[in-house]
């Protein structure tokens, strides 16, 4: 019932925050806990959920290549300006902060600051336009880095 309580205030900070990702998910997970199946969908939904939700969001940030939108010259470019030398690194950057998290959330077993990720997100979202979505902080990186260094 505690973990239910505590979904339910989690949506309510996502519906107010205007997260609807955040949102969406909560549901989800009310919806499997209502229909009692979570017992059988969370084991591994928590060991697999993180890997298909990337190879998702992954997939649809590539779409703009598989369409053919993205050229070689394109790539050639990117990789010869020093945007896309510093997207590069930016990448390298959070990608290598993003298993440090992952390792302490999962392997170190740190999952009680979750809810605290979570409203940072929510809050991030509602008040400072933010995407509650985590691979996009590269993105957001670039955009600060090139507002600092160079005026857009």
């Amino acid at each position: 019932m505690e973990s239910t309580v505590i979904l339910i205030i989690i949506l309510a900070a996502a519906v107010i925050g205007r997260a609807n990702s955040v949102a969406t998910a909560v549901c989800i997970l009310l919806l499997l806990k209502l229909l009692n199946v979570d017992k059988y969908i969370f084991p591994s939904l928590e060991k697999n959920g993180v890997f298909w939700g990337i190879v998702i969001l992954v997939a649809s940030i590539l779409i703009p290549i598989a369409n053919g939108n993205v050229k070689y010259t394109n790539i050639i470019g990117i990789f010869t300006s020093w945007i896309g030398l510093f997207a590069l690194l930016a990448s390298l950057f959070t990608t290598y902060l993003s298993g440090l998290g992952m390792q302490y959330l999962t392997v170190q077993g740190h999952s009680e600051v979750m809810p605290a990720l979570i409203l940072g997100a929510v809050i991030a979202a509602a008040f400072l336009g933010g995407v509650p979505v985590g691979p996009l902080i590269t993105s957001g990186i670039i955009a600060f880095g090139l507002k600092l260094f160079h005026k857009i």
